[in-house]
């Protein structure tokens, strides 16, 4: 018979749960130690088959719903696979592609039997803070072990695995000191979401302020001061066609164009759809179906592409002399006896969008008709006047877009000061540790007599 295994001492399940020296990511505290995760992880697999009990509602913590901070809250019929039983207070460490960082918590909303997805590590230990161990997997010491055995070529097929994972250290400070680092972390990270909050108000606003620019811009209000020093009269300004200040105003061929690998580009809304052209992307057709075109459908330096089906109401400035073709979801304007970037910026214009808005037909899909486009108003001031608007609105745009770059580099300083204060609380440099608090060798003794 083969012998029986005696249990270890507490003194050997020490050594084996301690981190020797040369192994550990970087230096800590003296009263607190390195511990691999699996010797004080005490979660005992425990698998659920909600199809059994279909009538049964349980608190289910998915993947997709911790984007929303929340468990479904799902009938048993409703759920296809075999899942984790979870308690309040274990900590979820998410196994599909271990970049995005994903880790959460069980909070029991409701009286419903908890239950976790199997793409979760599930970790547990009522003697360590669950909001340590939560924030510690989110440092970037913890994520960079995350990415260091994965099995699949990428993305959603990537895995971290667990036996690797239950092999990772973790830094264990006493308990008291735990629950400082959550503390001082969350008071932080509370005082950085306030700033993010405004900051985020301010770079939404952008939209706003420049929809109100463009309304001032073409109700003659920015250029009020300027008419008066130039002796402008307010009554110059006229209401006119759109077809009356364009050579012409066509939409794409009608005709399914030839698809080719190579060619002239061949442009459909994805290439419109942020303002600008992109080539990025793009189908081709032979360069004899560009030729067959005729001058109404060929795009020049200074023509306008707006769109017309879908996402409508799209003006886009031709910007380059590369040869290319657009599908019949848009319409090409010619400007004459105006100037272009005048009529494009006035063609962003909200109250221009609620008269393209007013003759859209469809159902399925919204379509503004060439037609109705021809006829829409357009204001039309003096040509001085025009290059002036424009000037100002280059100007003021200029100064906003400014404004809203330096507001996104604060958003992100904000995340970097985030993951640095992460850094420095599992290093003890928050000044929360007490030198004179008993070793946490004393916590790792009570876990492990536990078992």
């Amino acid at each position: 018979m083969p012998k029986k295994k005696t249990a270890l001492t507490i003194e050997e399940r020490l050594q084996q749960a301690l981190v020797p020296a040369e192994e550990q990511p970087y230096e800590v505290p003296e009263n607190w130690v390195w511990v691999r995760l699996g010797e004080v992880n005490k979660y005992i697999s425990k698998s659920v088959n909600p199809i059994s009990e279909p009538d049964k509602i349980f608190e289910l913590y998915s993947v997709p719903s911790m984007v929303d901070n929340y468990p479904e809250i799902i009938a048993g019929s409703d759920i296809g696979s075999s899942k984790q039983s979870v308690c309040k207070k274990d900590v979820l460490l998410c196994k599909i592609n271990p970049r995005i960082n994903r880790v959460w918590k069980v909070s029991q909303f409701t009286d419903n039997e908890l239950i976790a997805s199997s793409e979760w590590i599930i970790i547990r230990n009522n003697h360590i803070n669950e909001n340590y161990l939560m924030y510690c997997f989110q440092s970037k010491y913890f994520r960079e072990f995350m990415l260091s055995n994965v099995s699949g070529v990428g993305g959603s097929l990537m895995r971290a695995q667990p036996k690797y994972v239950q092999t990772y250290p973790i830094p264990l400070p006493p308990l008291s000191e735990q629950q400082r680092i959550v503390e001082r972390i969350e008071e932080l990270f509370a005082k950085l979401d306030e700033a993010k909050e405004r900051l985020q108000e301010v770079a939404d606003s952008f939209a706003v302020r420049k929809a109100a620019i463009l309304h001032k811009a073409f109700t003659g209000e920015l250029t009020k001061q300027w008419r008066r020093e130039n002796g402008v009269s307010d009554e110059s300004w006229e209401d006119v066609s759109l077809d009356s200040v364009c050579k012409s105003i066509y939409d794409g061929d009608h005709m399914p164009p030839p698809k080719s690998e190579t060619g002239i580009p061949f442009l459909v809304i994805s290439n419109v759809n942020t303002g600008f052209i992109s080539f990025e992307k793009c189908r081709f057709v032979p360069e004899e179906y560009y030729d067959g075109l005729s001058e109404t459908r060929t795009p020049e330096i200074g023509d306008i592409l707006y769109t017309i089906v879908g996402s409508y109401g799209i003006p886009v400035m031709v910007d380059t002399d590369k040869k290319f073709c657009f599908q019949r979801h848009m319409a090409l304007l010619k400007p004459k006896d105006i100037y272009n970037r005048f009529l494009w910026c006035q063609l962003q214009t909200q109250s221009f969008f609620e008269q393209a808005t007013s003759i859209a037909t469809g159902t399925a899909q919204l379509t503004v008709p060439i037609k109705g486009l021809r006829k829409l108003i357009v204001k039309c001031p003096t040509l001085s006047e025009q290059h002036e608007i424009v000037r100002l609105i280059d100007d003021l745009l200029a100064r906003e877009r400014a404004a809203q770059q330096a507001t996104e580099q604060a958003l992100a300083s904000i995340d970097l000061m985030k993951k640095s204060i992460l850094a420095r609380a599992f290093r003890g440099e928050l000044g929360t540790n007490k030198a004179s608090e008993a070793s946490a060798l004393e916590l790792l003794k009570q876990v492990l007599e536990e078992n």
